[in-house]
């Protein structure tokens, strides 16, 4: 059997994911709240807050969104990075005595 030698993700793409995780969670936080401890007393203002309605659900389509390019993104084919290194040699020994620092 042939192994395969590649996953769909790479670094990248996992770190784009969880970004969009982040952006997920801080507009469900966000949404939290507004609720009264006394079931007689309602507070509209407190329910129905700019936050509530407009920034929270911003931010969850948008992480959503985030969540979507991190998914569906390409990541660079081995050749296609051989064809840079190809292309200009010199920023590739700059970019190897940085990383050697």
């Amino acid at each position: 059997m042939n192994k395969i030698k590649h996953f769909g993700f790479d670094a990248k793409n996992y770190r784009i994911l969880l970004i969009g995780l982040g952006i997920n969670v801080l507009g469900y936080i966000l949404m939290i709240g507004g609720g009264s401890d006394d079931p007689n007393v309602f507070n509209e203002d407190a329910l129905f807050s700019p936050i509530r309605i407009t920034l929270a659900p911003f931010f969850i389509l948008l992480g959503y969104g985030v969540i979507f390019f991190a998914i569906m993104k390409k990541p660079k084919a081995a050749s296609e990075i051989q064809e840079t290194r190809a292309e200009d040699p010199k920023k590739e020994i700059v970019k190897d005595q940085k990383r050697k620092k």
